[in-house]
């Protein structure tokens, strides 16, 4: 006759979730993206605020410099 092994009634499965490493690392990359971004655009914004300020600055010396040149202008038309 043959032989029978008494087999549990019960078995354990192991069911393993694995993450989603691809969806972490788009994650990852988009904020990586973001940053860089971010910034290029507030540099950008002080070399603007840095051009305006240094083009007021000449503007003013020049008003300056047209101010001295009337005020020598009238004193030679006035002879002194």
């Amino acid at each position: 006759m043959a032989e029978y092994e008494e087999r549990p009634a019960t078995t354990t499965t192991v069911i393993e979730k694995r993450s989603g490493g691809g969806m972490t690392f788009a994650i990852l990359l988009l904020v990586v993206v973001v940053a860089v971004a971010a910034f290029f655009l507030i540099s950008s914004q002080t070399n603007k605020d840095n051009a305006v300020s240094s083009a007021a600055t000449q503007v003013g010396q020049a008003a300056s410099d047209v101010g001295d040149a009337a005020k020598d202008a009238a004193s030679s038309a006035n002879g002194e």
